[in-house]
């Protein structure tokens, strides 16, 4: 890892953890929560064939059934900071993780009406959990660890969501869909009972992290009247500035990742189904690359930031976010390594731009705020892109167009991302 001197300085108002809090169980908890926010919207359409054919739910409400949880991440989000200013992180995990349990357990047990019921309640408990993770991270890691515990969050999604795609399906031959898809739950159950303990002991200790954030929150710069007054006022406003720039540039960087991911995840098996002649299997095994090489990326990124700079580390991976419509344009034949390239771009990508943030948030207050404008442009973008690219496919009949969409929002990211990254290297 890197020296403190490769870092920024931490600001003063950082809170420290208590000394019970240490990394280990930071992490354990932050894994937990991990597999259960993204795993549920992916378990469906492992067997979304069985849903309709059981249901009668049309291919419109089969696509609610992963469009509706994304865009409540979007809609959601001022819910989810109000939760946490008044509750704190901790506090606003468990309501998360509650609420994704019931979510999954009302889901699987009725008809269709009663599944989106569910859904809805999955995707608003889930944007609780996306919005305090991050607070949690900057308040609870060292300054110099944040890029790596970001790392391990980002890549245990991947592997939550890709272990789900890999397991409904066979749980389903022998149990049926309903069961199958309410069984992921048990993981869910798992890490609300951690953090319960947790919370219970935090409580019991007294410590400040399960104090609302509230109680926790402390401006940046404490001013005073004296002869220092004016350029601690001047130094407080020029961080106000820089902060508001940097969230701004992140939350374009983010809308172009989180466009370029769920266009890509929605029709790649398609499009390598029509252009190379693959059957379904095969291209759906391809197309899963691109999900699994995400944990290169998302343990790439420290590494590779904590020999060179953050910087560094997000132009290479916005260099292979872009070789990726590239190359399926210029040289389709090497499709697998595209999409293993692409893979490890969007898993190093969230990395990025959730390692920016705490580098210019000065309180948990920032970090919530921060986030939470963040996703809400990504997952609004998110919403929209598959559905574009579905359109300009069938508008032109080729794939060229859609893939240049792709293109676009890679080099969204790559302006966005690349420009915070480099003003939060100044000093």
């Amino acid at each position: 890892m890197a020296s403190a001197s490769e870092y920024p300085k931490e600001p003063t108002s950082r809170n420290r953890p208590s000394p019970r809090t240490t990394l280990p169980w930071v992490i354990a908890g932050i894994v937990v929560v991990a597999l259960s926010l993204r795993a549920p919207i992916i378990a469906p359409t492992a067997v979304i064939g069985d849903i309709q054919a059981d249901t009668g739910l049309s291919a419109f409400g089969a696509g609610l059934l992963t469009g509706l949880p994304v865009l409540l991440f979007a809609l959601a989000t001022p819910l989810a900071t109000r939760t946490i200013r008044r509750f704190g992180p901790e506090a606003t995990i468990i309501l998360c993780l509650a609420g994704v349990l019931a979510g999954t357990v009302i889901r699987s047990i009725g008809p269709s009406s009663v599944m989106m019921a569910g859904t809805v309640l999955i995707g608003a408990a889930m944007t609780l959990g996306n919005i305090a993770v991050p607070v949690l991270i900057r308040r609870d890691v060292q300054w110099n660890r944040i890029s790596s515990v970001t790392g391990v969050y980002s890549a245990t999604m991947n592997i939550g969501s890709m272990a789900t795609l890999l397991g409904t399906a066979p749980l389903a031959a022998l149990v049926g869909w309903r069961w199958a898809i309410a069984s992921w739950g048990v993981i869910t159950a798992a890490g609300l009972a951690y953090w319960m303990l947790r919370q219970r002991r935090a409580l019991a200790a007294g410590a400040s992290s399960a104090r609302p954030m509230a109680a926790l929150q402390a401006t940046a710069h404490n001013i005073s009247d004296g002869p220092g007054a004016a350029a601690a006022t001047a130094k407080a406003t020029a961080d106000r500035v820089r902060f508001r720039r940097v969230v701004a540039l992140l939350v374009f960087a983010f809308c172009g990742q989180s466009a370029a991911y769920y266009a890509t995840t929605a029709w790649l098996p398609l499009l390598l189904s029509e252009t190379r002649g693959m059957a379904p299997t095969s291209s759906g095994a391809t197309a899963s690359l691109f999900q699994i090489a995400a944990v290169i990326g998302a343990f790439g990124v420290p590494l590779l930031a904590a020999r060179t700079k953050l910087w560094i580390a997000t132009a290479v991976m916005a260099g292979f976010w872009i070789t990726l419509p590239i190359g399926l344009l210029l040289a389709p034949d090497a499709f697998v390594l595209w999409a293993i390239l692409g893979g490890i771009a969007q898993g190093g990508g969230f990395t990025a731009i959730f390692s920016i943030i705490p580098r210019v948030a000065h309180s948990d207050a920032d970090m919530a705020t921060a986030s939470a404008r963040i996703q809400a442009g990504g997952y609004l973008a998110a919403t929209c892109s598959p559905s574009l690219a579905g359109w300009l496919n069938s508008s032109t009949g080729t794939w060229t167009v859609p893939l240049l969409l792709v293109l676009a929002m890679t080099l969204v990211f790559t302006v966005g991302a690349l420009w915070a990254a480099r003003i939060t290297e100044r000093p």
